[in-house]
């Protein structure tokens, strides 16, 4: 049977990221993001819902998104969805949760976070990269100066590729 996992959003950060590096020197970020929607009801009334949802990051992608994202920054997220379940330690039953694995993102709106158009970077998952079963967090073992340089514009046709270029 075939299937399909693909998740597209677009709102802003509910909460500043939280980056974790893990044993393996792999980070992590999780963050929440908010998406708005409209709609109108059957008695003709428009109404607004928010949707709440938990992203994680990996790799070079969650040091860009922890260095450059804060809550209320707009971001475009295309990743999958993932079900986490576990036991509950304190009344022993079996709890879920629902999280979208940042797979490519895109800053939305200009430097200073207003909506002036399309900033930052277009970053990739790397294929077949999922550490997300190690939660473990560990102090990170680089130094502040070696956070990543600020980001460019999207790559293009036109533009040559090189191995620095890639992100992760």
């Amino acid at each position: 049977m075939a299937s399909f996992n693909r998740v597209l959003l677009m709102g802003n950060l509910t909460r500043d990221p939280q980056l974790k590096y893990l044993p393996s020197q792999t980070a992590v970020a999780e963050f929440g993001v908010a998406c708005n929607g409209k709609f109108r009801t059957a008695q003709g009334e428009d109404r607004e819902e928010v949707t709440f949802v938990d992203c994680t990051a990996w790799g070079k992608q969650a040091e860009v998104i922890n260095q450059y994202m804060t809550k209320g920054k707009p971001i475009f997220i295309e990743g999958r969805l993932k079900l986490d379940q576990w036991e509950d330690k304190q009344g022993g039953g079996k709890r879920s949760k629902l999280t979208v694995v940042v797979e490519n993102f895109q800053f939305v709106g200009g430097r200073d976070g207003g909506q002036g158009g399309g900033g930052g970077g277009n970053y990739e998952q790397q294929p077949g990269r999922d550490d997300s079963d190690q939660r473990r967090s560990a102090p990170p073992a680089r130094a502040a100066a070696s956070r990543p340089a600020p980001v460019e514009a999207p790559f293009t046709e036109e533009r040559q590729v090189s191995e620095d270029d890639i992100p992760f």
